[in-house]
């Protein structure tokens, strides 16, 4: 129940994203049952390719906590990371991670399914078709 509660809080930020016209990926990070950060794709608005969501939630959750690691968090983000995120997000000591949708593209899984932390537990498919739903309209409407 809770991982549904707080994967509709990363759909908020997937659809702030969608808004804005970037890619629509959102992802917040909550540590003791508390969300520490809220984030989304700025790719285009700071014309930065590095500008994930992953990323920028793992900045923020940093920042909050004051320290690099995350061992005691749950990143829930709306789409599979890519392979530049796990990284970080294995760098990071992640505890857990949560995603809607798969990315059969781009996903860390395809590419480099060893890319997260050892320890970082992974739970998939969580509100995936609305996940899932929210980045296809957003392609229909680039087409």
């Amino acid at each position: 129940m809770d991982d549904e509660k707080f994967m509709r809080a990363a759909l908020d930020q997937a659809q702030a994203a969608f808004d804005q016209g970037e890619v629509p990926v959102g992802a917040v990070v909550v540590c003791r049952d508390r969300i520490i950060a809220r984030a989304r794709n700025l790719t285009e608005l700071l014309h930065d390719v590095t500008a994930h969501a992953e990323m920028q939630a793992i900045t923020s959750a940093s920042n909050t906590l004051g320290g690099k690691y995350l061992k005691d968090c749950t990143l829930y983000v709306t789409v599979e990371p890519c392979v530049m995120c796990a990284g970080a997000l294995g760098w990071s000591q992640l505890s857990r991670l949560v995603y809607g949708t798969e990315d059969e593209k781009k996903g860390y899984t395809r590419f480099a399914p060893q890319a997260l932390h050892p320890k970082t537990q992974v739970t998939t498919g969580v509100l995936a078709d609305e996940c899932a739903a929210l980045m296809s309209r957003f392609f229909q409407q680039k087409r």
